[in-house]
């Protein structure tokens, strides 16, 4: 990658790297690896950095919610973080610091759009924050992330219409390793017609995890994917 583009890059997060190898393997995609040479490409994909940021991530997160919100519950703990690191939030600061035009992307990916592809600009933030940490330790990138995630931090506290959308932040955390699976499945309704209580189980690969009641199956599965979020959390 030519030096002036990670020039651009480092003046728009701030940071100037020691080891200017691991900003550039941060922005390697897999596609690009799979398709170039051992011998180019010595430290080959950003997955490993991905990895790792991803864990510091959530570590920062979690300690700046705790500092920020002394009111909130453990569940609103849960909730707020599971927004912040979700796949939208990351792409949407991704795509605030143009991380999609500095990546380098197969063939396939570069024609298909990857540069702004939510998933790939997610993993990408993370392993930029895995290089971050690396490169300049803890206290750097807690400085970073409190810096490019300031807006949402601040807009988590309005309990929105995202807060209540548990099924998505739990088929997001389900799905974060490629093969669980959250299924739902109505266990029982009771009450008259007019004024029916549905109660919802859900599975995460064939393990009952929650369960959740409510005037409509819609609600009844939210209810239940709050409580499947809350127990999975708790491991």
């Amino acid at each position: 990658m030519p030096r002036f583009l990670l020039k651009n890059l480092t003046d728009k997060i701030s940071i100037s790297f020691q080891n200017t190898d691991l900003l550039r393997q941060a922005l390697i995609h897999a596609s690009y690896a799979n398709e170039s040479k051992p011998s180019v490409i010595a430290d080959s994909s950003n997955e490993r950095l991905e990895f790792l940021g991803d864990a510091v991530l959530e570590l920062v997160i979690s300690c700046i919610l705790f500092e920020m919100y002394p009111n909130f519950t453990e569940g609103d703990l849960t909730r707020a973080r599971a927004i912040l690191v979700c796949e939208a939030s990351l792409a949407k600061v991704a795509q605030k610091l143009e991380l999609g035009k500095h990546l380098k992307l197969g063939r396939g990916e570069e024609s298909s759009g990857g540069r702004n592809k939510p998933a790939i600009l997610a993993d990408a933030l993370e392993a930029l924050i895995g290089a971050i940490y690396l490169d300049a330790g803890l206290t750097a990138t807690e400085q970073f992330i409190k810096t490019q995630f300031a807006d949402l931090l601040y807009n988590v506290k309005d309990f929105s219409v995202t807060w209540r959308d548990y099924k998505t932040l739990l088929q997001e955390l389900v799905q974060r390793d490629g093969t669980s699976q959250a299924t739902y499945e109505l266990i029982h309704e009771f009450g008259p017609d007019h004024d029916k209580i549905f109660e919802v189980g859900v599975s995460i690969n064939g393990f009952l995890t929650g369960s959740g009641t409510g005037k409509s199956k819609k609600d009844a599965e939210q209810n239940a994917a709050r409580e499947a979020l809350e127990m999975l959390n708790k491991k």
